[in-house]
């Protein structure tokens, strides 16, 4: 069994209103709710765990029965939103697919392809990358985000945050959008092991990928075909992209 863990407790500063982020509306409808759609149209699983902490009451109300869901009090960063739903899930799903609430164009094939190929592997970490040809118009969006860094054998061998990143690594074109699926017993036996080192001083989930990479295990990268299912929103300006991109859909 894969369980979906969707976080969703941020209140989205950058947004510039007061109500939960993943409540903001694209195409009619609040974002999150594109992605549950998504996620139960998957097949995946019937109802996911939603990570809540700002507008906990709106949020629960909006999404009924539809999901279920565990507290996020302080908000530490993506890894910490996993580790609460630790008590719920461990020992109740197999596998561990995480996203999030502010990622509305995901598809239900994309959702079923990165479970799928999780189940019938080996790998205690399965994640998703998108090619791009280059960083021009709206693509732009994917600039900031960690470049991924292959071996000759076209192994993933790390991943590079753009402001680590050497002038040779910031030409690469495939970056980490962060939709990740889990063996759960390596999820939670390794959540304890991270730390918050970084300008945030928050626990990154990404920083998995180094782990499981420096632990030698076996890990796989599947590429989204459509750039535009790996767009966030983090802003206003983000939200205005994804009212243009959804019109084109």
């Amino acid at each position: 069994m894969t369980q979906v863990v969707i976080l969703a407790a941020g209140k989205g500063k950058r947004m510039g209103g007061e109500k939960p982020k993943v409540l903001y509306e694209v195409g009619g409808k609040p974002i999150i709710e594109h992605l549950v759609d998504s996620v139960t149209a998957s097949g995946i699983t019937s109802r996911p765990m939603v990570v809540i902490g700002y507008g906990t009451e709106i949020i629960k109300k909006y999404l009924g029965t539809r999901c279920n869901y565990v507290l996020q009090a302080e908000q530490l960063g993506t890894a910490h939103a996993v580790s609460c739903a630790k008590d719920f899930l461990e020992g109740r799903a197999e596998n561990i697919l995480v996203l999030y609430g502010d990622h509305p164009f995901l598809t239900p094939k994309t959702i079923s392809d990165l479970a799928m190929t999780h189940q019938g592997s080996g790998n205690v970490l399965t994640m998703m990358t998108v090619k791009l040809q280059n960083f021009n118009g709206w693509h732009r969006v994917f600039e900031d985000w960690g470049r991924i860094i292959r071996g000759k054998d076209g192994e993933v061998k790390a991943i590079v945050e753009k402001k680590d990143a050497t002038p040779e690594e910031l030409k690469i074109v495939e970056v980490n959008p962060s939709f990740l699926c889990f063996k759960s017993w390596w999820l939670w036996e390794n959540l304890s092991k991270l730390d918050r080192n970084n300008a945030q001083g928050e626990y990154y989930l990404t920083d998995l990928v180094q782990l499981a990479i420096l632990q030698n295990q076996k890990i796989q990268a599947l590429a989204i075909f459509d750039p535009v299912e790996a767009v966030g929103i983090n802003n206003p300006e983000q939200l205005e992209l994804a009212e243009s991109l959804i019109e084109t859909k």
